[in-house]
């Protein structure tokens, strides 16, 4: 009877190590995941419908908190230039200081320096052929700026709307805030990498800590219930251990 008690009593306290090891890890990953969260990350509310279907109007998404030297062909950025109005804007880079952006080539793509840019985003407009815009144009991006375009092309507000100004609708790279990393309401995740811009030089931005992040944040959870679920679970399992005992003597007595 001793050793059996003592059997259980060290696989208990063996238990309760191991459960509240769980609960102390779980909380080190759901807060580390939160705190990173907020040190990389800055929340915005999208305005408008220019960036569907790829962004809806209304969406919040996460944006990285990068200087805008980082910033690469294809990325979708969060950027406030005065001169485009007093809140952020979200638009996709189509082109870096240098860059020759023209469109379109004779089935409807952009083109950069030359080179026809696949854009899988785009929806087809009037007589159902897609196009890269519905306004033609050629446009030599200022070094330290940025041409900028909505995904939707169609009623997108963008850099083309102020060919005519200083800069020919680029942008400094001084106003971008962040980087669009994924789409957190509706929950539709990272964002797809824009593959059409990744032969071009330099290639593509690689997506930042967001998913990381994100599994910590999960993990810490089914670590946190499942450490705290052993004590309930582990009693139940004893009472009924116990209630079963003297059934078995008085059948054997019997």
């Amino acid at each position: 009877m001793s050793g059996n008690t003592g059997t259980q009593g060290g696989r208990g306290r063996l238990g309760s190590v191991l459960s509240g090891l769980a609960v102390a890890v779980g909380c080190l990953l759901f807060l580390g995941g939160f705190v990173g969260g907020a040190l990389f990350y800055q929340p915005y509310t999208v305005p408008t419908d220019s960036m569907t279907p790829t962004i809806d109007d209304g969406s919040k998404i996460l944006a990285q908190r990068i200087d805008g030297d980082d910033v690469r062909r294809g990325d979708v950025v969060v950027f406030k230039d005065p001169l485009w109005g007093d809140s952020p804007m979200v638009k996709r880079v189509a082109g870096v200081g240098g860059d020759t952006v023209a469109c379109c080539d004779r089935d409807g793509r952009l083109t950069v320096d030359g080179k026809a840019v696949v854009e899988p985003y785009l929806t087809p407009g009037m007589g159902g052929r897609t196009v890269a815009s519905d306004k033609e144009f050629s446009v030599t991006v200022p070094q330290g700026s940025l041409f900028l375009l909505g995904d939707d092309r169609h009623t997108s507000l963008d850099s083309r709307t102020h060919l005519e100004e200083a800069g020919q609708g680029s942008v400094p790279r001084s106003t971008v805030v962040g980087r669009v990393d994924a789409v957190v309401w509706p929950a539709n995740g990272l964002l797809e990498p824009p593959t059409g811009f990744a032969d071009l030089p330099g290639g593509t931005s690689r997506p930042g800590p967001f998913e990381a992040l994100f599994t910590a944040i999960v993990a810490g959870c089914v670590l946190i219930l499942a450490g705290a679920a052993y004590g309930p679970v582990a009693n139940l399992l004893t009472r009924r251990s116990a209630g079963a005992r003297p059934g078995k003597r008085e059948r054997v007595g019997a």
